[in-house]
């Protein structure tokens, strides 16, 4: 890539952990450190990210701080109380991306983010201002209505799975998020009622979300798998 340009990192990590059995899944441990850190140490070892800012329950705020002091989050400069909702969260962690000519949002629930999904992303959303990595659905999808009756099959071969990081042109999201006065589930659907083309590009199938202990469980299969393969 040519010069780089300014990317800012907002990590939402406000969630209920309502499917977690309890357990707050932000600070539950994966391998050898919390969940919430694995993306945030993949930030702030990333040289295309210049500030972090990460949304947390209002009781895991002092718990955040602590954690940002012991990993030494050098670029996290806010940790603030996340919204009822996931685009209360990001919609509060905009003005702290002033300055920024990109905006990377990134769930905190996802632990494998790499180096090479931020780049590729980056390099993606260039194209059109907005780029979301997702991978294709691979499992056959059906309809209904009512949750009991199959009423259609649908083709997968249009089919993708949205997944986080998700990348935009700041003022373009901050604009998406002025007008929003809907419920959306990710930033990309912010973005395209403005009328604005959402690029995606190949995430990764490694890249799950933790939202049940079964998640979490996986999540261990795949860190091990992954340290093995980095003492080869």
């Amino acid at each position: 890539m040519s010069k780089s340009p300014k990317l800012g990192a907002i990590i939402v990590a406000a969630g209920a952990s309502q499917r977690m059995g309890g357990l707050n899944k932000a600070f539950a441990p994966l391998g050898n450190k919390p969940l919430l850190a694995w993306s945030v140490d993949t930030c702030q070892e990333c040289p295309l990210v210049s500030r972090i800012v990460i949304a947390l329950r209002k009781e895991d705020l002092a718990s955040g701080q602590n954690l940002a002091r012991q990993r030494g989050w050098t670029k996290v400069s806010h940790i603030y109380p996340g919204g009822r909702r996931r685009q209360n969260s990001v919609k509060r962690g905009l003005p702290e991306m002033a300055g920024c000519n990109w905006v990377m949002v990134h769930d905190g629930a996802r632990p494998f983010l790499t180096l090479e999904l931020i780049q590729e992303g980056l390099e993606a959303a260039r194209e059109t201002g907005a780029a979301i990595a997702a991978v294709p659905v691979t499992d056959t999808v059906k309809l209904s209505s009512d949750g009991e009756l199959i009423e259609e099959t649908v083709s997968r071969d249009r089919l993708w799975l949205a997944q986080t990081p998700q990348i935009f042109r700041f003022e373009l999201l901050k604009r998406a998020y002025e007008k929003l006065a809907v419920e959306t589930t990710d930033d990309a659907a912010a973005v395209e009622r403005l009328g604005y083309k959402v690029k995606l590009y190949r995430g990764s199938y490694q890249n799950i979300k933790i939202t049940t202990p079964a998640d979490l469980a996986l999540a261990e299969v795949i860190a091990r798998s992954d340290e093995s393969r980095h003492r080869l």
